[in-house]
């Protein structure tokens, strides 16, 4: 995890936009609001746009020459595709020099289930994929479907798989409590993690106060909805 040398409330407003992946997912978006979300991302400094695969081609231009790269995420927002086929999305996307890092999501149904052995090897996968192109792995759990155990169990999982980040949320679960990146559930990620992984918080940071808190303990990365970008950065 990041050790930051001062406070986040001291932080510039660039400085700030370095953590936050800024989430440009939903599927009812048209590729004019891609466009222009994505644009206003790279206009803030922000360190990724996380976007759906089938936007490669429409959002690569924009960040083109910029310090904000691509954040796709292959098999969003349930993890329950094959292997094969998570591995085969992977390679189409991370052979764009825009991306920085290829986002995934592991299979919670089987984490529930304790199926760690399938996991593990369903990861490592996804991981040596994103490796072979020098891009980085994060693996989603969906914490809010998951109990403390099974979060905590998981960020060993991710470790052994090679994983490069673990991350809390999609922001699309259905079915249960939506908390996302709690400072409680952050701890817990963190105090598993150590200097081994590094950490993304995600889903339900909506407030500029949650998002220094999360950057006072020492959190990675932040992917942030489109509508709360401008709010945790203060800008309005």
């Amino acid at each position: 995890m990041k050790h930051p040398t001062k406070k986040a409330s001291e932080m510039t407003v660039r400085e700030l936009a370095s953590y936050i992946d800024y989430s440009v997912l939903k599927p009812e978006f048209t590729e004019e609001q891609i466009i222009e979300l994505t644009k206003d991302g790279v206009r803030l400094g922000c360190a990724t746009i996380c976007i759906n695969p089938g936007y490669m081609e429409l959002c690569d231009p924009y960040v083109k020459g910029s310090d904000t790269m691509l954040c796709p995420v292959c098999d969003f927002p349930f993890g329950t595709s094959s292997t094969a086929s998570k591995v085969a999305q992977i390679e189409m996307v991370a052979k764009y020099d825009s991306v920085k890092e290829v986002d995934i999501v592991a299979n919670f149904g089987m984490i529930r289930g304790g199926q760690w052995d399938k996991v593990r090897d369903d990861i490592k996968s996804c991981a040596e994929a994103a490796h072979r192109f020098g891009r980085e792995l994060k693996v989603i759990f969906e914490t809010d479907a998951l109990n403390e155990d099974q979060v905590r169990k998981m960020v060993h999982v991710a470790i052994e798989a090679n994983a490069d980040f673990v991350k809390t949320s999609t922001g699309f679960l259905t079915g249960f409590e939506s908390h996302g990146a709690t400072p409680e559930i952050i701890k817990a990620m963190m105090e598993e993690a150590g200097d081994k992984i590094k950490i993304k918080g995600s889903g339900c940071i909506r407030t500029r106060e949650h998002f220094l808190t999360l950057i006072d303990m020492g959190i990675d990365r932040m992917g942030i909805g489109y509508r709360s970008v401008s709010v945790v950065l203060g800008l309005n």
